[in-house]
């Protein structure tokens, strides 16, 4: 075969290619122009989630540390944004900010105790820490609404004069979502390029050896576990913005557990791994669970399949696609 044939059947696979991550991209946006509401819904909530997986991603995949706690700080940031609007009386943005404050201090506050351990002490800690928070949540009903939760309304995102800007339009509700989860994902790509970045994965791939070319462990890893913990709180405001809603419930450490099992199915230490295993999780629920209601099963059946025969989750079978597509050109 000479080159210039080899040239023309490879080409059009290159344009395949494309079209495909076009689609991929673009289709995000395009997404409430033809799908019904119940569908953008869906959306949205992959995207929220995504977010939450991506947290923990970023101690699991990236620091080293598997934490069950992330429901804390997500759950924080849902009640903060929750009691800031309907306790305070805050404006939309000074109670989005206040969620995701609150959150992020949860996490500064239990990192100084969590990370000084590793291993199974440490996830251990991290599940310590979510129950503490979930049976004070429970027990303060008369803030938190405890097991009923905590409705609230969201004031305008904007006024001037009697111009308004809310998130009741589910289109513009839906794009504020995919627009604040795409910021934080390119700061998590920032952060990941930096060398902060590249600290905590030096720390992650041999602590004696970064510790002796002047790395803190412990500082590093307190870092991570913080903007770990930022990231979930960001989830949680958008959850509970989306929602309306608060609850005791999003404090359990069951709901780290979905994150995990999300990043895992997806690919851990991969920046786009835990959306692709969010989706598909979620995807697959929604299908089943309209025909039977131990579509559960189904979803155990997929992560046992994925831990056993791709333990490195659906980014690392695309990446080996991809190479043995290199390979054999």
């Amino acid at each position: 075969m000479n080159k210039s044939t080899r040239t023309r059947r490879i080409q059009p696979l290159h344009i395949l290619g494309f079209v495909a991550i076009a689609f991929i991209l673009a289709a995000p946006y395009i997404v409430p122009l033809i799908v019904s509401d119940f569908w953008i819904n869906v959306m949205a909530e992959i995207f929220i989630w995504s977010l939450f997986a991506a947290s923990v991603n970023f101690l699991f995949g990236y620091a080293g540390l598997l934490s069950f706690g992330q429901a804390v700080y997500f759950g924080m940031g849902a009640y903060g944004v929750a009691l800031g609007i309907e306790l305070l009386g805050l404006p939309f943005w000074p109670a989005f900010f206040f969620g995701i404050v609150i959150a992020t201090a949860t996490a500064a506050f239990t990192g100084i105790f969590a990370v000084r351990l590793t291993w199974h002490y440490f996830a251990i800690i991290t599940v310590v820490f979510c129950l503490m928070f979930f049976f004070v949540a429970v027990g303060m009903k008369d803030l938190t609404g405890g097991d009923d939760g905590l409705p609230f309304s969201i004031p305008p995102l904007l006024k001037i004069g009697g111009f308004e800007v809310t998130l009741f339009d589910l289109n513009f509700q839906y794009y504020f979502i995919l627009v604040t989860v795409g910021l934080c994902f390119l700061l998590f790509y920032t952060i990941l390029k930096s060398p902060l970045g590249q600290a905590i994965v030096a720390v992650k791939e041999n602590a004696d050896r970064a510790s002796l070319i002047g790395f803190s462990t412990y500082k590093l890893r307190f870092i991570a576990f913080v903007i770990s913990g930022f990231f979930a709180g960001v989830a949680g405001v958008l959850f509970a913005l989306f929602a309306r809603y608060a609850s005791a419930h999003y404090l359990f450490w069951t709901l780290s557990g979905e994150g995990v099992v999300w990043t895992v199915v997806g690919g851990t230490g991969t920046l786009f791994g835990p959306v692709l295993g969010t989706a598909l999780l979620i995807l697959v629920r929604e299908q089943l669970s309209v025909y039977w209601e131990n579509y559960l099963l189904v979803v155990g059946i997929i992560i046992i399949a994925v831990v056993t025969f791709a333990p490195q989750g659906i980014m690392g079978l695309l990446r080996k696609w991809l190479s043995r597509s290199g390979a054999a050109r």
